[in-house]
Parts: C-alpha cells; sequence; structure tokens
C-alpha cells in the first residue's frame, strides 16, 4: 500500500493512493494525506482511487472524515477513478455514493 501526496499545480493537490485500504495497511497514511491537504494551501484535492484493488470501513471513515475536514475547510474534494468492483461496492453497500463527487479519472478531476 502506498499513499503519495503531491502538487500538481493552479492549487490542486493530488492523492494517489495504491494497493489495499484496510484496518491494517495504509488507513493512516490516507487519514494524515487527507488532513494535510484540507489545512493546507490548495483549492482542490483529488484522491486517486484507480489503483486501489480492496477498502474496507476504515478507509470509508477516512474517506468521510476528510471530506468533512475539506469541507470544513471550504475546499473541494473529488475521488478519481476509475474504480475497481470491490471499491465501487463499498460506496454502494453502504450508501455513501452521493457523499462524494466521483469522476472516471485524475485528469477530469483536475480540469473540473
Amino acid at each position: 500500500m502506498s499513499t503519495v501526496l503531491e502538487t500538481v499545480g493552479d492549487g490542486v493537490v493530488l492523492i494517489r493512493v495504491r494497493g489495499s485500504l484496510d484496518g491494517w495497511d495504509g488507513t493512516a497514511e490516507l487519514t494524515e494525506a487527507l488532513a494535510a491537504a484540507a489545512n493546507g494551501g490548495g483549492r482542490l484535492t483529488v484522491v486517486d482511487l484507480s489503483g486501489v484493488e480492496f477498502a474496507d470501513s476504515t478507509a470509508l471513515h477516512a474517506l468521510l472524515d476528510g471530506r468533512r475536514e475539506h469541507d470544513d475547510a471550504g475546499k473541494r474534494l473529488v475521488a478519481a477513478g476509475p474504480l475497481s468492483v470491490n471499491v465501487r461496492r463499498l460506496f454502494e453497500v453502504t450508501g455513501t455514493l452521493d457523499a462524494f463527487r466521483f469522476t472516471a479519472d485524475v485528469e477530469t478531476a483536475i480540469a473540473g
């Protein structure tokens, strides 16, 4: 599991996540990256979930907390895909699909 936080220009922060996000691995890194992005100088944070093969409720909790932090800071948070079947199912089963703005890919999220 890896989480990489980078600024890609024009106030856009990109968080690239790869591997599995669960209670055992990766969620703490994602939580830290989301908090840093919410408290940083960017106007938009894009979370690239296209490389995530599996996510559980701890990952969802981290994303929901990150969304709240971004809302509180007046910043946008967008989740970019394409999502794996397992990750998409997590959002569907928990009824949280509408809690996030999803785009087909990172480029679309950055563009707008």
